[in-house]
């Protein structure tokens, strides 16, 4: 029996919490990349929440499981963990925050596809594949429906998206190994540091090989890292698995399409962005799409206490 509550005025001011967090971390890796690389920061903020969550572990006298039947597939998470970062940070490189946080958050609908074809219990209902439809038309807006002399480096601009598209599908991958391993039946905390440790690894290295292990100390540099570490991957990821473990995660799913929104405004706000009108289109249509998916279980779920009542 499924014990999770429905959200309440808590669970909305965490989550809140948590948009306004995950809208603001390609911001600050923006702003910061003249000082050092997405990636190189990525990577560190990712040791820095690591070392947290093993504080964390520690202080409720627990251990993390180093079992072959949960390294493997915590170590597998790690590495689409990582490569999903290594994509956003080289993204952010090539285009504009706003166009990174819409592309990555497509992530449930990769998920969505990868659990339909291995779960009978997750299978896609036609209002979801018609979300599906509605965000790949998005996507494809997006993408191609440039505004004349808008962007001179538009093909910068195209590889970026890409990346970042791409970087959605990782997460989404990661989401779906998550759900059909032993990692589902561990405290999230383990999870998440399988997938920290990792990225550390993968990302400080992958930053040094490709020539950006270079850093320019200052107040704006370390504020950041900060940030990315402590609030981004180490309360905020917490913060959500909790809330998972609380309430219906059908409701929660749907809240967390707050965060390209609030992206996108951040983008525009503090970083002048330019908003195209394709690109204004597009996102709603992928946000449209993306809701679609991400309700339909809500949508059902209240549909069988009406009958039932």
């Amino acid at each position: 029996m499924d014990t999770r509550k429905p959200m309440d005025g808590s669970a909305v001011a965490m989550m809140m919490m948590c948009c306004c967090i995950w809208g603001l971390q390609q911001i600050g890796l923006k702003m910061t990349a003249a000082a050092a690389s997405p990636v190189l920061q990525i990577g560190l903020r990712s040791g820095i929440a690591a070392v947290c969550v093993l504080i964390l572990v520690s202080v409720r006298k627990q251990r993390i499981s180093l079992a072959r039947n949960l390294l493997l597939p915590g170590v597998g998470a790690g590495l689409l963990f990582s490569l999903e970062f290594l994509l956003l940070g080289e993204s952010i490189r090539f285009t504009t925050a706003s166009h990174v946080v819409v592309f990555l958050y497509t992530a449930p609908i990769f998920a969505g596809l990868g659990l339909h074809l291995t779960l009978p219990s997750e299978r896609l209902a036609p209002l979801q594949w018609a979300g599906i439809a509605l965000a790949a038309a998005g996507i494809a807006i997006a993408f191609l429906g440039h505004e004349a002399g808008a962007a001179p480096e538009l093909a910068s601009m195209l590889v970026g998206d890409a990346l970042a598209l791409l970087g959605g599908a990782f997460w989404g991958m990661t989401t779906f190994m998550i759900r059909i391993t032993a990692l589902s039946r561990i405290p999230a905390a383990h999870t998440l540091f399988y997938q920290l440790a990792t990225a550390f690894v993968l990302l400080t290295g992958s930053a040094v090989l490709m020539g950006q292990g270079h850093m320019k100390l200052g107040p704006g540099l370390l504020a950041n890292l900060a940030f990315q570490g402590f609030a981004v991957s180490f309360f905020s990821y917490l913060t959500w698995f909790f809330l998972l473990t609380q309430y219906k995660a059908s409701q929660l799913g749907v809240f967390s399409f707050l965060t390209p929104i609030l992206g996108v405004v951040a983008g525009s706000l503090l970083l002048r962005e330019p908003l195209t009108h394709a690109f204004m289109i597009g996102t709603a249509c992928v946000l449209c799409g993306i809701l679609a998916v991400g309700a339909y279980p809500l949508i059902r779920h209240r549909q069988q206490n009406q009958t039932q009542g």
